[in-house]
Order: structure tokens, then sequence, then C-alpha cells
């Protein structure tokens, strides 16, 4: 009489084969979505920290952006600007580029940009704090991550959006050339 041979699993075996192969289809399953969906650097986004190429930028009103005003401060600006230790180059703006924009970036930072001919910021009020750089008046508007800084005492409005970490840096830098070439007016916290 045969002998039955001995059995060293617990596990019926059409269920150790599901339990074997189960991991292997889902791993094959995850990869081929990756394929097929790729991945975020595919896919054009909000330009941010780790982006190298042109930046785009979202156009917003800005009646006086093509005035002599903001033509004279734009070609006076720097071509790099000191953020937190680190020094930003001029980044290229993609196109169609919005009038009066400038950015400073690399691919390590947050970009901060500068838009000069804006629209009198709303938050302007006879009870909004300045701060006094440089002798350039500021407002600050802060929004979670980042903050807008607008010049109010200048013959156009002019914003400086920066990331919460930039230091004053940019400001500082901002604020000189500002200062140097355009002349300084009162504030007009009424909007007239």
């Amino acid at each position: 009489m045969a002998q039955e041979p001995e059995r060293t699993s617990f596990l019926p075996r059409p269920l150790l084969a599901v339990a074997i192969g189960l991991p292997a289809v889902l791993a094959a399953g995850v990869a081929a979505v990756g394929l097929f969906l790729g991945t975020s650097a595919d896919t054009p986004a909000t330009p941010s920290k780790g982006e190298t190429g042109p930046l785009a930028l979202v156009p917003i009103p800005a009646p006086a952006a093509k005035s002599d005003t903001c033509t004279t401060l734009l070609s006076k600006l720097p071509m790099q600007l000191l953020s937190s230790g680190a020094t930003l180059p001029r980044r290229d703006l993609a196109t169609p580029a919005p009038d009066g924009a400038l950015a400073w970036g690399d691919a390590t930072h947050e970009p901060l940009v500068l838009r000069c001919g804006l629209d009198r910021p709303r938050e302007l009020t006879p009870t909004a704090t300045l701060r006094v750089i440089s002798d350039v008046q500021w407002l600050e508007v802060a929004d979670g991550e980042n903050a807008t800084w607008w010049v109010v005492d200048r013959p156009t409005y002019i914003a400086l959006t920066v990331p919460s970490d930039a230091g004053t840096g940019p400001l500082q830098d901002i604020s000189t050339t500002i200062r140097d070439t355009l002349p300084s007016q009162q504030v007009d916290t009424q909007g007239q």
C-alpha cells in the first residue's frame, strides 16, 4: 500500500496561489497606472519651487503696465535678488507674458513676482498699517504661504509677491530701486 505524501502547508493550494499572486498583480497594476498617467512633472501646473522653465503668470488688471513709469522701473530693477541668504536670478516669463511683470527664482526657491501698473489695492484704507523701507511706503497683504507687498506712494501701484520665508532682502532691493527711480507722492487712502 502506497503511503500518502506528507503536507507541509496549512493552506489549500488555490488559496496559497492567490496569496502569492495577488501582491504581484497589484504591483503590476500600480506600475501600469503610473506609466499611463505619468508623473506631475509631465503635466503643466502652477509654477512653484523646483520648476526651472519659463514662469507662466496669470494676467491680472494692470491698466498702467505699459506706462513710462513702469517701463522705466522695470528697466532699472536688479537682475538678481537676495532672499533668505540665496541669490535669485531674474526668471524668464512664459509667453504671452503680462505687461509690467518680472520674476526672480530658481529650482530650489519659490518665485518672487513683481507687477507694475496695477489698480489701487482695496486693502489700502485710512487705517491700513504701512511700512517704510528705504523711503518707500509698502502695504502688506498676507495670503497663507505668500505675502503681497504693495508700493502705495508712487505714481502707479506696484506689487511684489514673495513667499513668507523670503526675508526682507527683496523688499530692500526693490525699495532702493523705486526710491531712486520714481518720485514719491502722497498716499491715497480714499481711492480718489
